[in-house]
């Protein structure tokens, strides 16, 4: 989409990921977590967000899973002044927190699953669960 509509688009590979479809497809691509494992590099945000600052980034969009859970990752983006497409970092944080997530949702009105209120932490809670549920 970026571009139809004239966007330069930079990507970011790991080692184990050169020929991949979304390096060959960007405008630029650049190298993160030389020496990592490729779910380690590409988690490894110093390397995203000097990438981002060194090549005039205007905004980032983090995918799917990964980084798009992070909100440690939304934060660096903010202070580095590049826009993270998505949930500000303290919306992310607060839905990486299930217990907290459900809570929000029900304050909400939104319908959600049968679940508890707080994390179970002995077998007898969760057997009382189970027995409720199913």
């Amino acid at each position: 989409a970026c571009t139809e509509l004239g966007i330069r688009t930079v990507a970011v590979y790991s080692e184990q990921d050169t020929g991949q479809m979304h390096r060959q497809k960007a405008d630029e691509a650049y190298l993160i977590g030389r020496g990592l494992p490729p779910v380690q590099a590409y988690l490894h945000i110093p390397d995203i967000i000097k990438v981002a600052k060194e090549n005039a980034v205007d905004a980032i969009h983090p995918g799917y899973g990964f980084l798009s859970e992070r909100a440690d990752f939304a934060q660096a983006c903010l202070e580095a002044g590049v826009c993270f497409i998505g949930p500000s970092p303290e919306v992310v944080r607060k839905m990486g927190d299930k217990v907290e997530a459900r809570a929000i949702a029900i304050s909400a009105g939104v319908p959600v699953v049968p679940g508890t209120d707080a994390p179970i932490s002995s077998l007898s809670e969760a057997q009382e669960f189970s027995q409720a549920y199913g």
